[in-house]
């Protein structure tokens, strides 16, 4: 019977990170080799099955259409071989090894500095990667396989995934103090003047969260979609350019310290975004995938 000499899970690995980064130098630092190595590996591999899988030029990285049939059916076997490692991870101790998590960037900065010191204290054996991406592109991660749960805002379509909520995210009207009359709250979304309504560009999910609690078509239409950050939102706001919507859990994490704004409660029939923790059906990893979610569900307000 003749060999077959079958591609390695250091291969596929460095053509997923090439298609990623489309960059060899970038596709090389991520996953930690140089790029004679990873240039090296994907040309083995090439040789390997006798086919080309990426054109290259000094300036442009691209991938056949074979190629790009590869990749995908890498991404399948790359996570399903580190999967036999979190079934024995998931045998052993809770919470060790590595674990890469994508949060989206109206989450990131308002709970994360919080909940990192308790876990680098709890679980000093769990090695926490995270990537900060916008509600499409970590969900994306997640079924690639590039993320092994995801900390994101519901409602959002993830896909096929099991999702563990942990707090509900009250959404509030930031404004120029002085800009509505005092003891008026909670601000009915009727009262918004949608020609002074800055929200986030598109790809944000608190947009839409946004003008679903307002329940007013028309906003989509007058808001200006302008906004890379809720923080970069707070200082047009501050210099007096609109109102904005910032949810609970920016507020309680200062976003509005030392400004000249002020927030009321938003009123309505769900002005509410839900924080959750979403991971792959059927992960071995279950089990510390609810652990991790019990321990953020402690950290709304702390």
């Amino acid at each position: 019977m003749a060999a077959t000499y079958l591609p390695t899970l250091k291969q596929l690995q460095y053509l997923i990170a090439l298609k990623d980064q489309g960059h060899f130098g970038r596709a090389a630092d991520s996953v930690f080799v140089t790029q004679s190595t990873l240039s090296a590996g994907i040309r083995e591999l090439e040789t390997l099955i006798g086919v080309t899988l990426v054109e290259r030029t000094r300036r442009v990285v691209r991938f056949t259409p074979l190629g790009d049939g590869i990749v995908a059916k890498a991404r399948r076997v790359v996570r399903e071989a580190e999967e036999l490692g979190d079934m024995v991870r998931a045998a052993g101790r809770p919470l060790t090894g590595e674990m890469r998590m994508s949060v989206i960037p109206t989450i990131a900065p308002f709970l994360l500095p919080r909940v990192l010191p308790r876990l680098r204290a709890d679980y000093p054996d769990l090695k926490l990667f995270l990537r900060e991406e916008p509600s499409a592109v970590a969900c994306e991660s997640l079924q690639n396989g590039r993320a092994d749960c995801v900390l994101l805002a519901l409602p959002y379509g993830c896909g096929d995934v099991t999702s563990e909520p942990l707090f509900d995210d009250r959404l509030f009207l930031a404004f120029p103090e002085g800009e509505l009359p005092e003891g008026v709250t909670p601000i009915s979304p009727a009262d918004i003047d949608e020609t002074r309504l800055l929200l986030l560009e598109d790809g944000h999910c608190l947009k839409d969260h946004a003008l679903a609690a307002c329940n007013r078509p028309e906003l989509r239409a007058e808001a200006t979609m302008m906004g890379t950050s809720l923080h970069t939102i707070v200082q047009m706001v501050e210099n007096r350019l609109g109102v904005t919507m910032l949810p609970e859990l920016a507020l309680n994490a200062g976003i509005l310290d030392h400004t000249h704004i002020a927030a009321r409660p938003l009123a309505g029939d769900h002005p509410i975004r839900t924080i959750a923790l979403a991971w792959r059906r059927a992960s071995p990893r279950e089990r510390d995938f609810r652990l991790l979610a019990g321990i953020l569900s402690t950290f709304k307000s702390d």
